[in-house]
Formats: structure tokens, sequence, C-alpha cells
């Protein structure tokens, strides 16, 4: 487990903005009729245009810069050919490496028009994120973070992920410890000052339970029901979260675009 230094921490910030600001590129570009493939040069050819270089690609053979998951893909969706549809969501989880630090951060896009309980469960797992953030302090455990997520996420009447967690984020891209999107308050891992977490709910519409695509890298809702994913990097402090990624870049675009924002 690591625990940063401020100057640390305001390295890793700078490459976590580095993220939105990618991402932001994407919000540019995305609409019906783009392939994934697209996204994922403009992404690459943005990052390395920065200074920095892809953080996924060749880390556990990942052949991409982002990993974009549509509809009913829950994460690690492959960009290649598939053209996005209007009525269509799209989790883009984009990671960078520069100046010894990662940073990493996901966001789901609507495309085009998308049926109201769509934008609705996008909307909700907007708010675990905040809600998991907020749990994200000192003297705090990880399941304090996760049952934050689970009771949010169950309320509204969706499920949870359980396969796929959270994690430290630093000079490598997964440190420890896991950051579970369920939990139960007071377990878990102690959260201490300096430690930085990558908190990333992933929220299913229907049935929590998922599976592996025989790409070995999509993993997909076992209902075929869609799922949204958001993620921030924080680093724990006192009191309140401090967090270094931003999806402000994303938003700015978005409302250039006249496309409503979520949450």
């Amino acid at each position: 487990m690591v625990h940063l230094s401020d100057d640390e921490i305001a390295v890793l910030r700078e490459s976590s903005l580095l993220v939105g600001k990618t991402l932001a590129e994407v919000a540019k570009r995305i609409a019906p009729g783009v392939t994934t493939g697209e996204l994922d040069r403009l992404a690459e050819e943005f990052i390395r245009d920065n200074g920095a270089v892809p953080g996924f690609k060749g880390l556990y053979d990942c052949p991409s810069t982002l990993l974009i998951s549509v509809n009913e893909e829950v994460v690690h969706g492959l960009p290649g050919q598939r053209t996005l549809r209007d009525g269509d969501v799209a989790s883009v989880d984009c990671g960078v490496l520069m100046n010894g630090f990662y940073g990493d951060s996901a966001f789901t896009f609507t495309v085009g028009e998308v049926a109201e309980p769509v934008r609705r469960l996008l909307q909700v797992t907007r708010e675990c994120l905040e809600r998991g953030i907020e749990a994200a302090i000192e003297n705090n455990r990880t399941g304090d973070i996760g049952h934050a997520i689970q009771q949010h996420a169950e309320a509204n009447g969706y499920s949870v992920v359980r396969e796929l967690v959270g994690h430290g984020v630093g000079r490598r891209l997964h440190e420890a410890p896991e950051v579970p999107n369920y939990g139960r308050r007071g377990h878990g891992v102690r959260l201490r000052t300096g430690m930085v977490l990558a908190i990333e709910p992933m929220i299913n519409m229907g049935v929590k339970e998922v599976k592996q695509l025989g790409d070995g890298w999509t993993v997909v809702t076992r209902d075929g029901k869609p799922s949204a994913h958001y993620e921030h990097n924080v680093a724990v402090r006192p009191g309140k979260a401090e967090v270094l990624s931003t999806f402000s870049y994303i938003e700015d675009v978005l409302k250039s675009k006249g496309e409503s924002i979520t949450a």
C-alpha cells in the first residue's frame, strides 16, 4: 500500500487532469456514426501530443488507449469497428502515465437521444461516485466507501457489480488497496492521508452478475441490460477527500454541444 507525499500527489493530479482533457476530446467527437476505433486513435494522439503515454496500452497486453464499453458492456470494451448509434451509452475509461505517475478516470457518455430510464441509471451511478468520494476520508475504511455506493445504488433499484473493483493508484496503475463498490461500514482497509484511490462504481440496471466475452476483455451484464461507470482519482484527507481528476472539461464540451449534463 502506497502513501504519497503532497508533492507526489501534485504530480499525479497533472496526470489525472490530462485524462479529463483527453475525455473532453472524446466528448467533442462522440456521436452517432462514429466508430470506437476513431475515438481511440484521437485519444492516443492527444495524450502523446501532451507529453504523456497511454496508461492502458500495452499494460496486461491491452491493445488500446481507451476502453469503450457500449450499453450492456460494463467495462473493458475494446475499441474497433463498432459504430455508435443513436440511443447508445458508452462508458469510456482512460489512463495516462506522465512524469512517473498514473491518472485514471472514466465517464459514461450518452449518444444522441437516450431513453429516460437509461439516462436515470447514469445519473444515479454518478451520484454513487459522489457518495463514495464523501466516504473516502482519513480513518474511514474501504468498506465505508463500498457501503455508501451500494446503499445508494440499491435504494434506486439498481445492482452493484461484485467482480470488478476500484483500487489504489500511484506509480503503478493498480495499487493496493482494492476498493469494492459494496461492503459493510467499519470493515476493510483503514484509510490514511496520502493514499490515492481510484473510486469507480459500475452499476447495472438489472442483475449484478456479469460475464466476460470471448475476446478475453469485454465484461457484459448477464441479462443484457445497460450498465454505467464513472471514475475519479481522490486523495484521502482528514474530513474531506481531495478529488484529483475532473469532469469539468467534459461538461464544458457537452454544454457547447447543447447536450444535457447527467447529474
